[in-house]
């Protein structure tokens, strides 16, 4: 592997870890054990733990972008329409998981924008992009005439992220999609006022 394969190797090893146990039940060694790199290869990429989850923060976060990017883009389709395919590939990507990850960007804002200043601003960063990508999709519905003009496409999207995530969080809970189900039909029926 080159030096950079090595790095994204041990990067995505590390999300899949902090995915199932969390950052800080996720050391050091058990990424390394599962990476099948030895411990001085994670100091020559990173400074420290924090960093580590800094680059894993940033990296599924360029590359949760470039999926929502190639959904919410697609001009193939409409935007209410890419809208329900985001939700679609949401409730699939819960069930292949079994109800055991949810969404690493929330399950680290849960766990440490109270204990890490820099982790709660960078994981802000990343959902603040995705909801600017979110009011994008809804401002298109509306000029199209897709939904009601008098929609607020700032508000709505603000009201998905946060409704969505919460509803993961439920559904990790229950192992069972129904709370994402239920956000889906109650924001396509009562946000965008879609039957």
């Amino acid at each position: 592997m080159t030096s950079n394969d090595t790095r994204n190797h041990i990067i995505h090893t590390g999300a899949d870890l902090i995915g199932q146990k969390g950052f800080g039940a996720t050391g050091i060694n058990a990424v390394l054990t599962a990476a099948g790199v030895p411990k001085g290869s994670f100091y020559h990429y990173f400074s420290s733990k924090n960093d580590f989850g800094l680059a894993v923060i940033d990296t599924f976060a360029q590359e949760y972008d470039t999926k929502l990017d190639r959904i919410l883009n697609d001009h193939t389709r409409s935007a209410v329409d890419r809208l329900r395919a985001y939700f679609d590939t949401g409730l699939e990507t819960m069930t292949s998981c079994e109800f055991t990850r949810g969404c690493l960007i929330g399950n680290l804002g849960q766990e440490l924008a109270g204990q890490n200043e820099t982790f709660r601003r960078r994981l802000d960063t990343v959902f603040q992009g995705w909801e600017k990508r979110f009011e994008r999709c809804v401002e298109e519905a509306r000029q199209a005439g897709d939904i009601d003009a008098s929609i607020g496409p700032a508000d709505v999207a603000s009201f998905l992220l946060s409704g969505w995530e919460g509803a993961i969080l439920r559904a990790k809970v229950l192992k069972s999609t129904e709370p994402m189900e239920r956000f889906v039909r109650v924001f396509f029926r009562q946000c965008l006022g879609i039957h």
